[in-house]
């Protein structure tokens, strides 16, 4: 069998990073233009560039984003995007519009091209068709079992990738390619400005009895009626595997280091048990489900790949995500104290007992003792995000490490 490659996503520089040293094989990022997650951080070319760097100094390999469905305005400056990226060398750039594809091909000869699930892949013919055009993978749409894959995998060139999602935020509309908020708010969901609509709250308004709001209910549950769980296919790496799926992809562009780094950490440890032994991966469930609960999350489902979801796949009595642990910062460096220094991003205090998650897949509870802030003055407590701190441990870190608090 081959080992399948773990792709990461990335909204800024300092992600990427994380998912360089927490697992990743690849990560895929977007510029500051042309890619479908407008309101991430992204990257400057010069970020990209360090960022590559970064990756491939590690072994990693870096996809960018070019996903939008273009319009006429949009055509000459994504051409000159193409050829900048061209100068940075990523390993591959995704695209979802045919007119990109062009672009892409015309102006970024030297890098690989992806098709995004944006352009509803749910044949062999469609792969194949890529194949032709130049595409090296292609991206399953998200409404694919797990036998349309393999069938899929039988009727395209061995040496064809096939990449899919396993981990991350569904959406509600085929393939992602939703109108709701365009309609409600302008903001176009297929150039990467997604308001995220379908986690709304809605009723029902009667034509005669204007400003009489209904609520939606479905068995008394509530009226979250767009809102899907999670995917996770942590549990069933055999199954993707065996599906001739070369490629298994975590969403979440807008996350923060802390989940890239819980999710990754996770998915490489439980690719690394299978194909040490299967029994390995078998007994060492438990901990990647408690794992993989410690950063944000909806409730977990298998999405399309074990058949169509049901009422069972959505969330009808709330919008909001699980969170069972707190991200406090990833270790910048230890000064010559031996104090951690971060940028701290939720409150702590003294005295509190937290956890350092290493990308070995350790964590350590550890006690802090002392917190100085940037001018070497004591502090009790850190209220206030983005300050630089430096943290007296009572286990020391190291360099790269995520320090995290449980919500309990």
């Amino acid at each position: 069998m081959k080992k399948p490659e773990l792709l990461v996503p990335a909204g800024s520089l300092e992600v990427l990073k994380v998912a360089v040293l927490y697992g990743a094989d690849a990560v895929y990022i977007g510029g500051e233009a042309f890619g479908l997650r407008a309101k991430a951080k992204n990257f400057s070319l010069d970020e990209m560039k360090e960022g590559i760097a970064f990756a491939h100094a590690h072994g990693v390999k870096v996809y960018v984003t070019a996903n939008i469905f273009a319009h006429n305005y949009d055509l000459e400056g994504a051409a000159q995007y193409f050829r900048e990226l061209s100068s940075v060398t990523p390993d591959a750039v995704l695209i979802s519009d045919p007119g990109m594809f062009t672009l892409a091909k015309e102006n970024c000869p030297n890098v690989e091209i992806h098709i995004s699930t944006q352009a509803n892949n749910t044949n062999y013919l469609t792969y194949k068709f890529w194949w032709e055009m130049g595409a090296k993978r292609v991206v399953s749409a998200r409404e694919l079992s797990l036998e349309e894959i393999k069938e899929i995998r039988a009727n395209i060139p061995e040496e064809m990738e096939i990449e899919s999602f396993v981990h991350g935020a569904m959406c509600i509309s085929y393939s992602g390619r939703c109108l709701l908020s365009n309609y409600f708010t302008g903001r176009d969901a297929n150039k990467g400005e997604c308001t995220h609509p379908c986690r709304w709250k809605y009723a029902v308004m009667e034509e005669s009895r204007p400003g009489e709001y209904l609520p939606i209910e479905e068995n008394e549950r509530g009226t979250y009626i767009f809102n899907s769980k999670d995917l996770c296919m942590i549990e069933y790496l055999p199954e993707l595997i065996n599906a001739g799926i070369d490629s298994l992809k975590i969403e979440g562009r807008m996350k923060t280091a802390l989940y890239v780094a819980t999710v990754a950490r996770t998915y490489r440890k439980a690719i690394d048990d299978y194909f040490e032994s299967e029994e390995k991966y078998r007994t060492n469930m438990d901990w990647y489900h408690t794992e993989i609960r410690k950063c944000t999350y909806r409730e977990f489902s298998t999405g399309f790949y074990f058949g169509k979801p049901t009422a069972e796949n959505q969330i009808y009595d709330a919008n909001t995500y699980v969170s069972e642990s707190v991200y406090l910062g990833i270790v910048e460096e230890i000064d010559e104290r031996g104090f951690a220094r971060i940028e701290q991003k939720n409150k702590f205090c003294v005295g509190d007992s937290i956890e350092i998650m290493k990308p070995n897949g350790e964590n350590i509870t550890t006690d802090v003792v002392g917190i100085t802030d940037g001018e070497r003055n004591a502090r009790e407590s850190a209220p206030h995000p983005q300050e630089i701190l430096y943290l007296n441990l009572s286990v020391k870190p190291e360099k790269g490490d995520i320090l995290r608090v449980s919500k309990e």
